[in-house]
Formats: C-alpha cells, structure tokens, sequence
C-alpha cells in the first residue's frame, strides 16, 4: 500500500457525534423518505410533545414535599380557566383570576414575611409533564440552600394554566421584591420535559421578556 493510500472506512463517523446529542442528526434514508425505524421514534416523539402540552396539572407530590419542608403554599389559576382557552389566549394565562389575585393581596399572615426577598412559583406552563418531574427536585434544593444566604422565601405558589408574566402579577400581589417562576417549556421532539426558571427583580403588571433572567432546559439530560 503506498503511503497515499488509505484504507476504505466502513464505520459509522456520525456515531460519537449522536452519543453527545439528543438531536436528530443523520437519520438516513430508505429512497425518499426516513427509515423505518426513524420515522417511527419520530411520531412517538411527537406524541410524546402533544400529550405533555396536555397534561393536567397534578400537584400533590409538590404539595407533600412543602408539607415535609413546613412551608407554606398556596394555588391560584390563571384567567385562562380551562387548557384550550390557555392554548387559544396566551395573554390571560399572564393574569390572576380576581379573586385569586384579592387573596393574595391580603395582610401577611404568621410565619409569612410581610416583604419577602423571594416568591417561587410553581405554574404548569406549556408542559406539566416537565412540572411534574423536575420542580420538585429544583424547589426543595432551593429551599435548603437560600436561608443560609439570609433570603426570606415567601409562600410557594402553585399556579395552573400560568404564562411566565402570571408571576409578576403573584410577585405585585405579595409585595416580592423578586420571584422565581419554574414551569414547563414548549415541548421540542427531543425534549417533551423541559423545565424553565425565570427570575424577574421587583416584579409588578406590565414587566418586560427582557427584564428577567432565564435558565432553560431543566432536566437531567438538559445537557445534552
């Protein structure tokens, strides 16, 4: 063999590629389509981003983890009402029913700091699936970690059919100086769970996109 010459190679180059990504990377092809086996995990996928986006809102292992930790929660609902006017009317899942927003607004009671430093809500978002799974975890590390920082976290709220701006409404409510809204992401078809966190600093009615941080793709594979 010359020292030109180099042998055929036959395997996949592609493979370390995919062993890093959840990406859909080189699929293949059977004549002008998708492979079989492709198209297949394809329309599971898809299914799996539809159900997520539907999923009701169950939060009672939320509220057994406040309940372990002895902190105080409390649920409110959007103006949406109901996951197809959610879906159809995105700007009244960014406002607080009536009286949910009334309640909120009432004189500090015991053991709820009259100006807390942190309100964290806990809203269903795009994908309860998400919710469900990674808030959990996130909340009670925060809640272990954020009083030895000298910060004062308010009740937990528990927000269904919530946008990200439900949570400047809760925040105005409650005389926050910020909050902290964990909910799900639109689902992508690599990722029907992702979790989102969005921290907004004196949080009132009418706060910019541009005025929160966010920290995306929340979940164990998030790095990928």
């Amino acid at each position: 063999m010359s020292p030109t010459t180099r042998p055929w190679r036959t395997e996949d180059v592609w493979a370390r590629l995919r062993e890093r990504t959840r990406a859909r990377i080189a699929l293949g092809r059977a004549g002008a389509g998708l492979p079989t086996a492709a198209l297949l995990e394809f329309q599971a996928a898809h299914a799996q981003a539809r159900d997520a986006v539907h999923a009701p809102f169950e939060t009672g292992e939320l509220r057994e983890t406040l309940a372990r930790l002895e902190h105080p929660c409390m649920s409110v609902a959007s103006r949406a009402g109901d996951r197809a006017r959610y879906l159809q009317r995105p700007d009244l899942g960014r406002r607080l029913r009536p009286e949910d927003r009334e309640r909120l607004g009432a004189p500090a009671g015991v053991g709820r700091p009259s100006t807390p430093d942190l309100v964290v809500v806990i809203g269903d978002g795009l994908s309860a699936t998400a919710t469900m799974a990674h808030a959990g975890p996130v909340l009670e590390r925060l809640l272990a970690a954020l009083p030895a920082h000298g910060v004062d976290v308010g009740p937990v709220v528990l927000a269904e059919q919530a946008r990200v701006a439900l949570a400047d409404e809760i925040g105005e409510a409650l005389a926050a100086r910020q909050t902290l809204i964990l909910l799900g992401e639109r689902p992508g078809l690599s990722s029907p769970d992702s979790l989102s966190g969005y921290l907004t600093w004196a949080p009132r009615v009418g706060r910019r996109d541009s005025e929160r941080n966010c920290v995306s793709n929340i979940r164990p594979v998030g790095g990928l």
